[in-house]
């Protein structure tokens, strides 16, 4: 009985730890987002296609080569597929053959079209990570969100701590007489308000951690938290640069950009591929095929008993004379088929040669789609800079948000130390009565809101950075919190 309560309790501890919350480090959560996220699959997708596509180009460089067979059960009248003659009998035929051909030339279209399936993989990749870095951002957000909504309620639970020790000495001090009942009546509204506070923050913190999860494609919503930790700020130095080494640095390392310029390239391939239909198309071919039958066949020889014989054909009108003419004798044999090997090689036939072909009038078809082609290319070069200018203004409002998030939150350090400095000041006049509970709980409210302001400038102001470092090139996994 005993060993039974032993295994139970071991089972029921390992329950318990199992059911233990997992506490997921934010490089694990970018991690698992991008090994999770269905828009980086259906990118990797992409290139798995593009990568197809290139070898589908590379295979244009190949020989073609094609064997065909076929077998027959013939009845009735038919032609004999070896000798050609009509046969009213029941035969089985067959005949296979192998073809080959290669293009020798197509005015460089399979070399063009090849160079165009690389740049296509090569922009799907460019596509995921660019992808990547737009979701490892979205998650430090997310992130960053559940951290900043848990600061915040642990300034709530703390400072509701001391309002609670000061709801005990006020309550003591209005059974001894000394304050008034007012003063227990404001604390007891200010603990009300901080609990509804907490619950609220409480809420944010949950629902934070439901996104973060969704994001994350985590379903158990229940077990999944964030590892604790005192999120420290780097890339400082990235506000000691100016925004024109910024720019400079993302146009180089910015995958938008490299998308835009492999995009132009691709364009281009698509006018020397459309320009490549105005040349002519050489071609070589060759073909061997051969047949067989199990046909029999009539075959007529000479009588050797009888080789000749004397004819009347005809006689001379003059003299009534009648005209004779030796004629051979011929008899007719049945004979069956030839052996199947043999057959293949009296059978059989080859076909070879060149075949070019020259366009002359193709209702302006090629002319027209070499003019789409530099529509698309021009497309392409505009939206190339326009991309570029994008990301000029991205990177300057990205600074310019940086430096603004700064300033917030030296802002708010100054405001929360001396909102602290205040708050202790009030305390230490409420405790000798000089102030009543209501001037106090407003200090200690105006020190709560600033405790909770400098959070969230603190954690803005990381964001802000992130942002920044990944406009300069610094790769999403290398982030530094």
């Amino acid at each position: 009985m005993k060993k039974l309560l032993l295994f139970v309790f071991i089972v029921i501890s390992a329950s318990s730890g199992i059911a233990q919350q997992q506490e997921w480090t934010l490089q694990q959560c970018i991690q698992r987002a991008l090994d999770e996220n269905i828009q980086i699959r259906q990118a990797e997708l992409d290139i798995e296609a593009a990568n197809i596509d290139k070898s589908d180009a590379i295979g244009n460089f190949l020989p073609s080569l094609n064997a065909n067979a076929s077998v027959s059960r013939n009845t009735g009248l038919n032609f004999n597929p070896t000798s050609n003659l009509a046969t009213t009998t029941q035969f089985l035929s067959a005949s296979g053959g192998i073809n080959t051909g290669y293009t020798l030339f197509d005015g460089l279209q399979n070399f063009n079209r090849a160079q165009r399936a690389k740049l296509s993989a090569l922009s799907a990749q460019y596509g995921l990570e660019k992808l990547q870095d737009d979701i490892a951002l979205v998650v430090a957000n997310s992130y960053l969100q559940v951290i900043l909504n848990k600061e915040n309620l642990k300034v709530l639970k703390s400072q509701n701590e001391v309002t609670t020790q000061q709801l005990q000495q006020t309550q003591e001090l209005v059974d001894g007489g000394v304050s008034p009942r007012g003063d227990l009546l404001e604390v007891q509204a200010q603990n009300a308000t901080e609990i509804q506070n907490i619950v609220a923050a409480e809420n944010a913190v949950q629902i934070s951690l439901i996104s973060l999860a969704q994001t994350l494609l985590i379903r158990d919503y229940k077990t999944f938290d964030i590892a604790e930790g005192d999120y420290a700020i780097y890339g400082e130095e990235m506000l000691l640069m100016s925004p024109q080494n910024i720019i400079e640095s993302a146009k180089e390392e910015r995958n938008e950009v490299k998308i835009a310029e492999t995009n132009l390239e691709i364009a281009e391939e698509d006018v020397q591929i459309a320009k490549g239909a105005f040349w002519p198309t050489i071609s070589a071919f060759f073909g061997y095929n051969t047949r067989y039958t199990n046909a029999t066949s009539f075959r007529q020889d000479l009588d050797q008993n009888n080789p000749t014989s004397i004819n009347e054909i005809g006689f001379v009108q003059a003299t009534g004379q009648t005209v004779v003419a030796e004629t051979p004798n011929f008899v007719t044999e049945l004979v069956g088929a030839d052996p199947f090997i043999d057959q293949l090689s009296q059978n059989d036939g080859v076909g070879y040669g060149l075949q070019i072909n020259i366009p002359i009038l193709n209702g302006f078809q090629v002319r027209n789609s070499v003019k789409r082609s530099k529509i698309n290319a021009e497309r392409a070069k505009i939206n190339l800079e326009q991309t570029k200018l994008d990301l000029e203004s991205n990177v300057y409002q990205a600074y310019l948000d940086a430096q603004g998030a700064l300033k917030s939150y030296e802002a708010a350090q100054k405001a929360a130390e001396s909102q602290e400095l205040a708050y202790s000041y009030g305390k230490d006049r409420y405790e000798v009565g000089l102030i009543n509970a209501f001037d106090f709980s407003q200090s200690k409210q105006r020190y709560d809101n600033a405790q909770i302001d400098l959070n969230r400038a603190k954690y803005d102001y990381i964001f802000k950075l992130k942002v920044l470092e990944l406009y300069f090139g610094v790769p999403a996994d290398q982030l530094k919190f």
